[in-house]
């Protein structure tokens, strides 16, 4: 949202999310409506009330829906409840799919781009991040089919696969502090510049970072049964550093 701001000071943002966003710029137009994406319940009022800002409150102008909401969990299939594993699909998948569905009909008139975050993990099996990486499979292959869905329409999709980035996501998936090092990971700054010059260049899909497109280019030269294995291998030996219990 800074980066918007200073890009644009007119910019209107609308933020989806449990917490309001901790950002202090003055000029930022922050409209915040609280909203947990794992409780369906709680979806479809919140809609009506995005779509009644777009239409009232909003100036005439494309829209940019970055769908960014998202979470993990470390460890073993088995290691992790259920619950946490179907909140999880529902806030990185079934959020993902209705928020676009509900405001298309908007994007559609206006014109814009629907901006969804995927991962590295995307394009690998992940062991010890199972259901996270078929999360995260499953919103690249989507966001690369609805942008073709759309096109000629005056909307676009652009898939966003960063790798390992510093941000509170790692400790919510039971990670140390300090799990992403300077040397493998990003900021979320980096993430951002990267990910806003795609969408400037009209593209369908960005890795952001030169060591995680070279690990994704690696990794689609491998089948997959080998590559989950060498995954394994490898997160296996992070985690006995890296977990939080260890």
């Amino acid at each position: 949202m800074e980066r918007g701001v200073k890009l644009k000071p007119t910019l209107c943002f609308g933020n989806l999310s449990r917490r309001k966003p901790e950002i202090n710029v003055p000029e930022l137009k922050l409209r915040h409506f609280p909203c947990d994406l794992s409780r369906d319940e709680e979806f479809a009022p919140v809609l009506a009330e995005v779509l009644s800002w777009l239409q009232y409150d909003v100036p005439p102008g494309k829209i940019l829906l970055i769908n960014n909401s998202g979470f993990g969990g470390y460890g073993r299939f088995d290691e992790l409840s259920a619950e946490h594993q179907l909140g999880m699909i529902d806030v990185n998948v079934r959020a993902v799919v209705a928020l676009t569905a509900g405001l298309l009909p908007v994007l559609r008139e206006r014109g814009g781009c629907v901006l969804t975050v995927a991962s590295t993990a995307a394009f690998q099996p992940t062991p010890f991040l199972a259901t996270y990486g078929a999360t995260k499979a499953f919103v690249l292959h989507w966001s690369l089919a609805l942008n073709e869905d759309l096109r000629g329409s005056g909307v676009s999709a652009l898939a966003v696969c960063p790798g390992p980035t510093a941000t509170a996501f790692f400790q919510r998936a039971g990670l140390k502090e300090g799990a992403v090092s300077d040397g493998l990971g990003q900021t979320a700054e980096q993430v951002v510049e990267e990910a806003l010059a795609a969408f400037a260049a009209g593209r369908a899909q960005v890795v952001t970072g030169w060591k995680n497109r070279l690990l994704v280019f690696g990794a689609s030269l491998l089948s997959k049964p080998l590559i989950a294995r060498l995954a394994a291998r490898i997160l296996a030996r992070y985690r006995l550093s890296m977990t939080t219990s260890a």
